[in-house]
């Protein structure tokens, strides 16, 4: 099932743009390890999925997966060959926002090696190039 929101105020929303650095969510808060953005873009819900699967996969209970993005934008779209005019097209899915920094998805309780083999997988499903970063010490 794909995530979307419960309920939102306006059902089809306006495109935007995403300009800039994430100024939250940039670093690893929960997990060990994470997978951070490099540049912008929109993540779909069917994404966000596939990339949870293939690291429940990886993981086989060892450790625990945190999903620090959540698909708040819904993208829509009118039918192919359909004439100009008649109004906006229905939703069509919904969309994470991403800026470059983003953390998307961490990881707790696996080592390293195991850790950057099963977010190279992740990253490999995103539509965004990704890294592998770990937590800073803090003070």
């Amino acid at each position: 099932m794909a995530l979307m929101p419960k309920r939102v105020k306006y059902r089809k929303s306006q495109k935007g743009r995403v300009k800039g650095n994430a100024t939250r969510g940039n670093y690893v808060s929960f997990g060990d390890y994470g997978l951070q953005t490099l540049e912008s873009g929109k993540i779909s819900a069917q994404t966000i999925e596939a990339g949870r699967v293939v690291a429940s996969q990886a993981v086989k209970g060892g450790g625990k997966i945190y999903i620090r993005i959540f698909p708040h934008k819904s993208v829509t779209a009118i039918p192919a060959e359909t004439r100009m005019g008649k109004g906006k097209g229905e939703v069509e899915y919904w969309a994470a926002v991403v800026r470059p920094g983003t953390i998307l998805y961490e990881v707790s309780g696996l080592s390293e090696e195991a850790a950057r083999e099963m977010f190279a997988r992740v990253a490999h499903k995103m539509p965004v190039t990704c890294r592998f970063v770990t937590r800073r010490p803090t003070i």
